[in-house]
């Protein structure tokens, strides 16, 4: 009885003071741990199975950008776009300049789009969803495009903001955007033909991109200035295009020259074109006639030969020539427009414009002196101007008394208006010719030219020239203030077997001002019509003459030109009494 309690006791104590047996407790623990260590392993394997798989995807993803690469740079794949390898030196070209330093062209980064046909969901869809807000895209030929197999299509270069926001918007897959550089014309249509314009990688193709390209990609983007004064371009561009539509002409050129420098400060050509846009221009507009169109000249060439004949020595200013009559030559008769039938004085012969006198002229020079002093003019070779639009003249293939006489009156010889304002300048640079140039010249610069007739002849055709504004055809040239000196040109156009007398080239070659000759001005009109003003005559001196006379009294004085004090008439009476000889022989 007494042990039980005893028993209880000793139970409860050993409860009580007991730890867990050490063989229960390891075996726990010991599990744990291995669960945690299994883990780890399986999570570290886990890892590396995927950084195998990452490495293995890496590895694969350059291996085809690397076959990607070869293809486009050595195999030159077709789907490649060919452009950007040449981007990169695109966008360093330089600018252009007018010579008061306005900018005519200059380039800028645009947005240009382009597709992955793979990643085209629909390209039915996606073509028509670009087509509303990029309007003149064609459907079904951008659908073909983008259902091709090729990776890489263009859809439109150089995009505005607008459209490239306008496109952005549509959240369209399989598109993207490239940085391209632009070339820009800031003045549009205004002196297009001489700025030109390039191609889609910045080539110069025409103009002045052309003729100076080298100088433009030289690598630095030096800019470069040209000779052509914008506010000038302006005036005579927006005379002649008058001009046209007075007289309902086909086409027009007018251009302005330093006779002392050769700078071309004016150079126009209508109908023109958006260089901007050069593709969407008609042939005809893209045609510079100033300097790429040949024409026959008609009388304005009276003047080369009354200086050829004054300089040879075969005619003085008391010479005189039987206008009586036609003259027949070779099978062919030539008349004067409007016959004195009379004995006519050279000057006489000039002022009244006479094919039958300068003909005569012309014979008594001979034609191998009439083409040598038509060869120093530099008038039977293109104009030796920079741009590469300058045409080569159309010569007789035989220069017989035939050829000597209708040329002596600008038939049977075609030319470039360049060339003939170039010419004309030699005589008001005292007789010395001066290459043509669109880059300006500095005011310390000498100037090399050549002479091609003494100062003494020079003078002389310049004062008939003058005398042919005061009391001859030319006399609606007149600018006053300004002493015009010029010479009006007509020519019939040539057809199959002879000359349309209802079409013509009309043409005005002046220069100004007479007492201090600084520049020469041109003007032409392609097939005018006469109008109830100009009773119905189409001639020079009907509609080249007025356009050539608006011209110089509006750029005069833009150019610095003073205008004369003088007393009206007493000039005239100078000139009259220097060239009207009292008898003739």
């Amino acid at each position: 009885m007494r042990l039980w309690p005893f028993r209880k006791q000793v139970s409860a104590k050993s409860r009580s003071v007991a730890l867990p047996p050490l063989a229960e407790a390891a075996p726990a623990d010991m599990s744990r741990l291995l669960r945690i260590e299994s883990d780890e392993t399986k999570a570290l394997d886990a890892a590396r199975s995927r950084l195998r798989v990452m490495g293995l995807s890496l590895a694969v993803g350059f291996a085809l950008l690397g076959a990607r690469a070869i293809d486009i740079a050595v195999l030159g794949a077709a789907d490649a776009a060919p452009s950007q390898r040449q981007a990169p030196n695109a966008t360093v070209r330089g600018d252009l300049f007018d010579r008061t330093g306005q900018v005519l062209a200059t380039t800028l980064e645009t947005h240009s789009l382009y597709a992955d046909p793979s990643l085209v969901w629909d390209a039915r869809e996606t073509a028509e969803a670009l087509a509303g807000v990029l309007p003149d895209i064609n459907v079904d030929s951008l659908t073909e495009e983008l259902g091709g197999r090729g990776r890489f299509v263009w859809v439109r270069r150089n995009l505005t903001p607008r459209q490239r926001q306008a496109v952005f918007s549509l959240g369209l897959p399989g598109l993207g955007f490239r940085m391209e550089p632009r070339r820009v014309y800031p003045r549009g249509r205004l002196a297009s033909h001489i700025v030109g314009y390039t191609d889609r990688d910045l080539n110069g193709l025409a103009g002045a991109e052309r003729a100076f390209d080298g100088s433009l990609l030289a690598g630095d983007g030096r800019p470069v200035a040209l000779s052509i004064d914008m506010t000038v371009q302006f005036h005579v561009a927006e005379v002649l295009a008058a001009s046209m539509a007075e007289f309902q002409a086909d086409a027009a050129t007018g251009i302005v020259m330093d006779v002392e420098t050769g700078e071309i400060v004016s150079m126009v050509s209508l109908p023109d074109f958006d260089p901007n846009r050069p593709s969407d221009a008609s042939s005809a507009g893209r045609l510079n006639r100033a300097a790429q169109s040949v024409y026959e000249m008609g009388s304005t060439f009276k003047a080369f030969t009354v200086a050829m004949a004054l300089e040879t020595g075969t005619a003085t200013l008391d010479s005189g020539y039987d206008a009586t009559g036609p003259l027949q030559i070779g099978g062919y008769q030539i008349n004067d427009f409007h016959a004195e039938n009379r004995r006519l004085s050279l000057t006489e012969v000039f002022t009244h414009s006479s094919n039958i006198g300068s003909s005569l002229i012309a014979l008594d020079v001979g034609a191998e002196s009439q083409r040598g002093f038509l060869g120093d003019l530099r008038l039977l070779e293109r104009a030796p101007i920079e741009l590469a639009e300058s045409a080569d003249p159309l010569l007789p293939r035989n220069w017989g008394p035939t050829e000597t006489a209708t040329i002596s009156y600008g038939h049977g010889i075609a030319v470039s208006p360049i060339a003939t304002i170039a010419a004309f300048a030699a005589i008001a640079n005292d007789g010395v010719y001066v290459r043509p140039t669109l880059l300006p010249v500095a005011a310390d610069e000498t100037i090399v030219g050549e002479r091609v007739m003494s100062s003494e002849t020079a003078q002389t055709v310049l004062d008939l020239m003058r005398e042919n504004v005061l009391d001859g055809s030319g006399g609606y040239a007149d600018a006053p203030g300004f002493l015009v000196a010029g010479k009006t040109g007509t020519a019939e156009k040539p057809t199959r077997g002879g000359y349309d007398s209802s079409r013509l080239i009309s043409s005005f070659s002046a220069v100004f001002p007479y007492n201090d000759p600084q520049y020469a001005v041109l003007v032409l009109l392609d097939e005018p019509h006469g109008t109830e003003s100009t009773y119905g005559y189409a001639t020079g001196g009907w509609t080249a003459a007025p356009a050539v006379g608006e011209i110089v009294s509006r750029i005069a004085p833009i150019l610095g030109v003073a205008r004369a004090e003088e007393a009206p008439g007493e000039r005239a009476a100078l000139v009259r009494a220097a060239l009207m000889p009292e008898t003739i022989p």
